[in-house]
C-alpha cells in the first residue's frame, strides 16, 4: 500500500480540548488535518477555543463541541456535526476516561454507575458512531489504561471500566474491517497530567514515577506519535491493545 498520511483528512478527538487530546488536535492540525475538537463540561470551554485557534494558526479548519457522550444520542450527534461541517471523517480517536481510586466497600452505585458510563459506555458508542460514519480506510483509536496489565486494588471502577475497551476493540476490528478500518486501543501508564494527580497522594506518585522500567511518569508526547502511526502508516495493526507506558506493566 501507498504510504498513507493525513493531509486532508479529518479527525474527531473526543477530550480533544486540552491535555492529551488537545496535543493530538494540534500534532494532526500539523500533519494537514482539520479537527473536530469535542469537550464536555463548561470548565473545558476556555480549552477548546485555545485549541482550535491553535489548528487555524497551522491552516487547517476547526470547529468545536460540546456534549455529554455518556448519552449515545450525543455521541451520535457529534459525528453528524462533524459530517456537516467537513462533510466526511477518516479518523476517531477517543481520549474521555475518568479516574476513581476507591476500596470496593467505599464505592457507592451511583459512582460505579458514573465510571462505567463514561469509561465503557461512551467508549462502546464512540466505536460504534466511528465504525458507522468513518470514510473507507479510516482508523479508530480509543485511551485505556495500562491498569488493566496490573494486579493492585483501589481502582477497580476505573480499569474495570476501560476493560470492556479491549473486547470492543477487537469485535470492532472484525466487524469494520471489511471496509479498511482498522480499530486499536492504546493503553498508557499513569500520564503527568492533572488528571492523574488528582487522584495520588505524594506517596504514591513517587512509587508510580518509580514503576516503570524507563523510569517516570508517561508523557502526553510519548503517546501522541503512537496515535498518528496508528493512523498512518501502523494501518496494518488491527484489533489490538498497546500498552505504552515505558515498562509500567505488561500483560
Amino acid at each position: 500500500m501507498a504510504k498513507i498520511d493525513l493531509k486532508n483528512k479529518v479527525v474527531v478527538i473526543a477530550g480533544g480540548a486540552k491535555n492529551l487530546g488537545g496535543l493530538i488536535s494540534r500534532e494532526v492540525a500539523k500533519q494537514g488535518s482539520d479537527v473536530v475538537v469535542h469537550f464536555h463540561s463548561d470548565s473545558a470551554k476556555a480549552d477548546a477555543e485555545k485549541t482550535v485557534k491553535a489548528v487555524e494558526s497551522l491552516g487547517r479548519k476547526a470547529i468545536m463541541v460540546q456534549s455529554d457522550l455518556t448519552k449515545a444520542d450525543n455521541v451520535k450527534a457529534l459525528f453528524k456535526k462533524a459530517k456537516d461541517a467537513f462533510g466526511r471523517v477518516d479518523v476517531a480517536v477517543n481520549t474521555v476516561g475518568m479516574v476513581l481510586k476507591k476500596p470496593f466497600a467505599e464505592t457507592s452505585e451511583a459512582e460505579f454507575d458514573t465510571m462505567s458510563d463514561i469509561n465503557s459506555k461512551s467508549a462502546y458508542f464512540f466505536i460504534k458512531e466511528a465504525g458507522t460514519n468513518l470514510e473507507n480506510d479510516g482508523k479508530i483509536i480509543t485511551i485505556a489504561t495500562s491498569l488493566l496489565g496490573a494486579y493492585t486494588g483501589l481502582y477497580a471502577t476505573y480499569a474495570g471500566g476501560k476493560a470492556p475497551v479491549e473486547h470492543y476493540t477487537r469485535a470492532a476490528s472484525k466487524e469494520f474491517g471489511d471496509r479498511g478500518i482498522s480499530v486499536n486501543s492504546i493503553a498508557p501508564g499513569p500520564m503527568d497530567t492533572q488528571f492523574f494527580y488528582g487522584q495520588e497522594s505524594p506517596e504514591a506518585v513517587a512509587y508510580h514515577k518509580s514503576a516503570s522500567a524507563l523510569g517516570g511518569l508517561t508523557k502526553i508526547e510519548d503517546i501522541v506519535p503512537i496515535i498518528t502511526f496508528l493512523a498512518t502508516d501502523g494501518w496494518w495493526i488491527t484489533g489490538q491493545t498497546i500498552l505504552a507506558n515505558g515498562g509500567y506493566t505488561t500483560k
